[in-house]
């Protein structure tokens, strides 16, 4: 397989730790939707990244897909999302919580990098939603005493938080700075100091 994309992205990082803890073998090609643009149309025509080509030539565009697809390689017994439920929607509810502030942390970055004035309006609506979203999973970690999220191993909601956690500190650090979410942080603290996050990682660069 081979993964495209910068580490600095948290939704390239989730597939990146997922690929390695899975143990599936890949080879990373770092290239920026900017600088790399017409690299990358050539596999994904949306030019966005994580691109994930397969090892039958085939090419995954979207992380959630991704995942799900490593997810199938491995099979359930293995798979870090329980097959059974409510385990299974709860794990989901924590990753897509997390792809969501990513998601929005990515716009309002756009809107401040590439306009000189930008949208009030825009800025604030994305900053509502990126705090009402890291409340919500504060809440929901903080009554939980387990090493990770849910219970004794690691899951897609850990991996994808964290990396969310990192790239929103680091890109969108006004939103993080002082904010009251100790449960959050504590657990970002536990999960970049395994090997596999230290591995798996790169400093924001701002796009050029």
């Amino acid at each position: 397989m081979i993964l495209i994309g910068q580490y600095d992205s948290g939704f390239v990082r989730r597939v990146g730790v997922a690929l390695r803890l899975y143990e599936i073998p890949f080879e990373h090609r770092p290239w920026s939707v900017f600088s790399d643009a017409e690299k990358v149309r050539a596999l994904n025509p949306l030019v966005r990244v994580p691109t994930l080509v397969l090892d039958n030539g085939d090419v995954l565009v979207d992380s959630h897909a991704m995942i799900d697809h490593l997810d199938q390689i491995v099979g359930p017994a293995r798979a870090m999302l329980p097959q059974t439920e409510p385990l299974r929607h709860q794990v989901l509810k924590v990753a897509t919580l997390s792809t969501g502030i990513l998601d929005k942390g990515v716009s309002r970055f756009y809107e401040q990098y590439f306009h000189d004035h930008p949208s009030d309006v825009l800025m604030s609506r994305l900053e509502m939603q990126m705090k009402s979203a890291l409340a919500a999973l504060e809440q929901d970690r903080a009554q939980r005493q387990t090493p990770y999220w849910f219970g004794d191993a690691i899951s897609h909601a850990d991996i994808t938080f964290a990396c969310m956690w990192r790239h929103m500190n680091e890109a969108q650090a006004d939103i993080f700075a002082g904010a009251p979410y100790p449960a959050l942080a504590a657990h970002a603290a536990r999960m970049e100091a395994l090997p596999v996050f230290k591995e798996i990682a790169q400093a924001f660069i701002a796009p050029v």
